[in-house]
């Protein structure tokens, strides 16, 4: 019986291996393994924010709202077309057109700058009432002949640099030869020189002659009277042609001084003026 017992025993012995076979049980464990995976599965769960991210693109659409203001900046442009409201002033001037031959005077009409103005008789009455010292402007011609006439419009200009302005008559010899030299000088005629201011004003008489008989000396090379109250010799700066007459600029290089009181024209004739 105990041989039985012991047989049994041993056949208990394979139910002590039933542990092993537990293994197996454990192998579901493994199964539920992708269990855990679901999460990995589930990850696409974790996909929809970029889906939702176009969400969010959305806002770039809202910046064309933004751009607006660019579309209205356009109403700010009236001001710069308001500019233009300035300039009117200068329109008046197209208003000063003369009035049509024969008619009343127009609307614009300019009385200073439309009428004829006085003739030269009425312009040359008033320039006998300016009074005025009397010179002699000489120079020397092409053939190194002196030359020269009388003037009465003849004032300084400027001090620094010392310059003076004469008016010459338009197709002078006197005024050709300083401007061929570049040079020419000015003697101040004294009160008792009216016969020399008679003969460089006399037009019958050649350049030649007009300084025949008459105390000149040479300064610089250009011929100067002498008892003049005043002389002085000048470089040609500048000559303008103004009308009937041109203007001459001289730049004074030499100067000299006398005594005697000057020979005046006024009202067309010469005047001394008088003692105090």
């Amino acid at each position: 019986m105990a041989e039985r017992v012991a047989a049994a025993s041993s056949v208990v012995g394979p139910v002590t291996g039933l542990p092993p076979m537990t293994e197996p049980v454990t192998g579901p464990a493994r199964i539920a393994e992708p269990v855990t995976t679901l999460p990995s599965s589930t990850e696409p769960i974790t996909v929809p924010p970029p889906e939702t991210d176009p969400v969010t693109t959305a806002a770039p659409i809202a910046e064309p709202v933004t751009t607006l203001p660019s579309k209205t900046e356009p109403v700010t442009a009236p001001s710069s077309m308001t500019e233009p409201a300035t300039p009117p002033p200068p329109m008046p001037q197209p208003a000063t057109p003369p009035p049509s031959p024969g008619g009343p005077i127009g609307l614009g009409w300019d009385a200073l700058r439309d009428e004829p103005g006085p003739d030269t008789t009425r312009c040359l009455g008033l320039y006998s009432k300016l009074a005025g010292g009397v010179a002699v402007v000489t120079a020397l011609d092409a053939h190194g002949g002196p030359t020269g006439m009388t003037v009465s419009a003849l004032t300084s200009l400027s001090a620094r640099p010392p310059l003076l302005l004469a008016c010459l008559r338009g197709g002078s010899r006197t005024l050709a030869a300083l401007r061929w030299r570049g040079a020419f000088a000015v003697s101040l005629l004294a009160e008792h020189q009216r016969a020399v201011a008679e003969r460089f004003a006399d037009p019958a008489l050649p350049p030649a002659a007009r300084c025949t008989g008459v105390p000149l000396r040479q300064v610089l090379g250009l011929p100067v009277l002498d008892e003049a109250v005043g002389w002085t010799v000048c470089l040609v700066e500048d000559v303008r042609r103004y009308g009937d007459h041109h203007t001459v600029v001289g730049r004074l290089r030499a100067v000299g001084l006398g005594g005697g009181r000057p020979l005046v024209w006024h009202d067309r004739s010469f005047h001394t003026l008088d003692h105090d």
